[in-house]
């Protein structure tokens, strides 16, 4: 394998321009020229093996994953994506590999017109942490800390289809292209993410199960919310595999890299014609109340009670 400043050469050489780059990959930091009146969007992810993608994960779909995880962070705060670092840990030197990691990683932020300007690479377990950077004009980002009582709450896309992928791939059973692909390789809501300026209260991505996530907003705005679990958005893959409760389980599992976000009701219309106008389903699935967490409901209003809410790393 090439040695760590040949790798560097290498992966430097692979990178779009962007004029807002005074100094990239190469030197003891980065240099960029955020543009004048706004603010920056800073967020980090990491990606272990085994803990965030399956063993046996292609490397072009661990690249892809590791970018699109923070783009979902960022399209959850309405942010334009303009830089970002990658640093690795590789548990052998592999340039097939890594060649096609970044292969992965470079498809995305071409896509997503995001300049990669740094990062670091060193021995050990596998592992991939990507800080991204974006930018919003000043005042106007989405927030966790920012719905209200009798806000809507809406979903974008579907649920639930990575959840059932990752539990037929460690279940060792077939598991569908569409359905796999959804685990591997997230779309993350970019251009959503920045149409809700001005629409949108509150946003937040779906990483770790919508209720969990959405408790997340509530704990911030000092409100609670109800969630019809019937109105959770599902794929046709989905909703032919699994019924009721036990998609329910799947649909508010986690990895699902879509956006939540309230609404006053006076918006819905706006909504879905912004739904039109993005090819984004974008669906009602409930609504902020006073008081505190969220409560999952039937299509009677019963509350019902899941094994589980969403992913926790320490939980």
């Amino acid at each position: 394998m090439s040695g760590e400043f040949e790798l560097i050469s290498r992966i430097a050489a692979r990178i779009s321009p962007r004029s807002d780059v005074v100094l990239g990959i190469g030197d003891d930091g980065a240099i960029v020229r955020p543009p004048v009146g706004r603010e920056l969007v800073i967020v980090t992810d990491t990606l272990n093996r085994g803990v965030h993608f399956p063993e046996d994960t292609s490397a072009f779909d661990v690249g892809w994953k590791a970018l699109a995880v923070n783009l979902s962070d960022l399209a959850a705060m309405g942010a334009t994506p303009a830089w970002c670092t990658l640093a690795l840990s590789l548990p052998a030197p592999d340039d097939v590999w890594l060649d096609a990691c970044i292969d992965g990683f470079l498809a995305l932020a071409v896509q997503h017109d995001i300049a990669l300007v740094g990062g670091d690479t060193t021995l050990g377990p596998l592992s991939l942490t990507v800080t991204a950077c974006g930018t919003v004009a000043a005042g106007t980002a989405l927030r966790r800390d920012a719905a209200k009582v009798g806000d809507d709450i809406w979903m974008s896309g579907t649920l639930g289809d990575a959840a059932l992928a990752l539990r037929e791939v460690l279940q060792n059973k077939p598991c569908a292209d569409e359905l796999r692909s959804r685990l591997d390789r997230p779309s993350p809501r970019c251009e959503l993410g920045r149409a809700l300026a001005g629409i949108a209260h509150a946003c937040i991505d779906v990483s770790d199960g919508v209720l969990q996530d959405l408790g997340h907003v509530c704990v911030a705005s000092g409100v609670g919310a109800e969630v019809r679990l019937d109105a959770l958005p599902a794929s046709e893959v989905l909703a032919v595999q699994v019924e009721g409760a036990k998609r329910w389980r799947l649909q508010t599992a986690g990895d699902d890299y879509e956006l939540c976000f309230s609404a006053d009701p006076t918006q819905h219309s706006v909504i879905e014609a912004l739904s039109n106008s993005l090819d984004v389903a974008l669906t009602r699935i409930g609504r902020v109340v006073s008081g505190q967490g969220v409560r999952a409901i039937d299509a009677g209003g019963g509350e019902v009670q899941l094994p589980s809410s969403g992913y926790q790393h320490f939980g």
